[in-house]
């Protein structure tokens, strides 16, 4: 009897502790601004996105992770996965600082025929080792690069015991490394940000490499230090072209951190640009850092983190800073004579949605979509499409008389976002700014979709060609949508969809 007794007393302690478990999960994301179909750590700080890799039918995202303050610190690589790009996991950090370092942004891969010698199939991290001792006593040589390989799908890792594998030539920013496999000089190449340019490596066992080229001196965006850059190619109409990705620390082109790109050709030697246009992936100020995952074959998915350098430390959250953009499919379109690459949401946003409102053929003067679909509470996502394109303006509002303006403007062919109205916006010079992107097709139909959050809005236009992100912080949640057109604007087909939780 004893016996049962301490039995069902066990058991009643644990159903206490899981239950406790759960409601201090559900609270962490009902936090103010918490994002409700991004990912953001439960706790801590989060910048840059690392070593996104794919396998055995799991997306791994690690990131840059301070898990004891809000603030930048000491980094270590977060740990999240998912099996649809939507639903996310927060599992256990997965480098910690060491010796030679904290550990600074890179990337991962599954290394299938034991070039490195870990074993087959062996997740390969390739990852900045920074020396912040060496940084105060005034060294330049302060970055190198390290590998670290787990046997067991990411969940333990082992660092080689021959790190640094890359050391530094007498450079101050030395980093990010970006692995592929180049298949046709069976080598990996690596992608490194070297100050204001980049340094292309090779290897053939992920442990000695030797440089091949440097690209970008004299190309490009410099309004700051090249950082996170990323090399692959994409296939436009049976034609193989090459993308490299350039994160900048600020001078974007509205200003801050931003994601520029190049299109071009590369040989496993040499990337060459097809043209010496400054491209930029998405032209809001709350894009940075972003890479594709690898291991996915011909399909590209990026994401990239939901902030600025300009005033990541400072955005008004309490237990968290700073979560991802929502995963994007990246592709070749061409305007004019010119490549672009488009971006637009992963389809897996489909599992998310709930009640929606549909109309067809309306001409818009002032449209109250809230009215017809009810009030926001939470996520959501609006989709139109129109044959005639003119001045618009979305509306996003609370009861508190703040909003977040979006639109297009035909005189300055631009898509905006204003958040000069949209809230707290004192905690940063300039935060209230309002942002734009060109209109880079020459079509006159146009389609847009727009991904809300609880303090997020992705605006993705043209078929993902011009794009703009920003965060924003309301007082109280944006409850209220609507459409305005002084010119009516006819709309083909106008959707809004509310969006469930990913957290519930």
């Amino acid at each position: 009897m004893i016996a049962n007794t301490r039995w069902l007393f066990t058991a009643m302690c644990l159903i206490f502790i899981f239950e406790a478990n759960s409601q201090n999960a559900d609270s962490a994301y009902g936090e103010r601004y918490r994002p409700q179909i991004h990912f953001s750590p439960k706790k801590g700080w989060m910048n840059d996105p690392n070593g996104m890799v794919y396998f055995n039918g799991k997306y791994h995202l690690f990131f840059q992770h301070n898990p004891n303050s809000t603030v930048w610190g000491p980094m270590h690589w977060g740990h999240a996965i998912s099996t649809d790009l939507v639903h996310w996991k927060e599992l256990p950090i997965a480098l910690y600082p060491d010796a030679l370092g904290t550990i600074f942004s890179g990337s991962a891969v599954i290394d299938k025929n034991n070039t490195a010698g870990f074993g087959a199939n062996a997740m390969v991290a390739i990852f900045t080792s920074h020396n912040h001792t060496m940084e105060k006593e005034g060294f330049e040589k302060v970055e190198t690069q390290s590998i670290a390989y787990s046997s067991d799908e990411g969940n333990t890792w082992t660092k080689y015991k021959g790190n640094p594998v890359l050391p530094n030539p007498g450079i101050r920013d030395f980093r990010d490394p970006k692995v592929t496999w180049h298949e046709p000089t069976q080598k990996w190449i690596m992608t490194l940000a070297t100050k204001d340019h980049i340094t292309f490596y090779s290897s053939a066992d992920l442990k000695n490499w030797s440089e091949e080229s440097k690209f970008g001196k004299n190309s490009g965006a410099h309004g700051g230090v090249w950082e996170c850059p990323d090399l692959f190619p994409l296939n436009y109409e049976g034609k193989e072209i090459w993308i490299l990705i350039v994160n900048i620390g600020s001078g974007g082109p509205n200003g801050g951190s931003a994601t520029q790109y190049f299109t071009g050709h590369f040989d496993g030697h040499h990337f060459t640009a097809n043209d010496a246009e400054t491209k930029w992936l998405d032209y809001g100020v709350d894009n940075y850092a972003g890479i594709t995952w690898s291991n996915t074959g011909d399909k590209k998915i990026f994401i990239g983190w939901m902030s600025n350098w300009a005033y990541a430390n400072v955005v008004p959250t309490v237990n968290w800073r700073s979560a991802n953009t929502f995963a994007r499919e990246l592709a070749i379109k061409k305007a004019g004579e010119k490549y672009f690459v488009s971006s637009v949401p992963v389809a897996e946003i489909n599992l998310l949605k709930a009640a929606s409102y549909n109309a067809k053929k309306i001409k818009a003067g002032n449209i109250n979509i809230t009215s017809k679909a009810g009030k926001m509470n939470g996520a959501a996502i609006l989709n139109l499409t129109t044959d005639h394109l003119k001045s618009f303006r979305i509306i996003l509002s609370n009861n508190a008389g703040e909003k977040l303006l979006l639109g297009y403007n035909e005189k300055t062919d631009q898509y905006y976002i204003d958040r000069s109205r949209s809230g707290n916006i004192a905690f940063a010079k300039d935060f209230g700014q309002k942002i734009t992107a060109p209109r880079l097709t020459t079509e006159n139909n146009a389609d847009l979709t727009l991904i809300i959050d609880a303090a997020s809005v992705e605006l993705f236009a043209d078929k993902g060609l011009s794009v703009l992100t920003a965060i924003f912080f309301p007082t109280s949640h944006y409850t209220h949508i609507t459409l305005t057109s002084d010119d009516g604007i006819l709309i083909n087909q106008l959707n809004f969809t509310h969006l469930n939780s990913i957290w519930k």
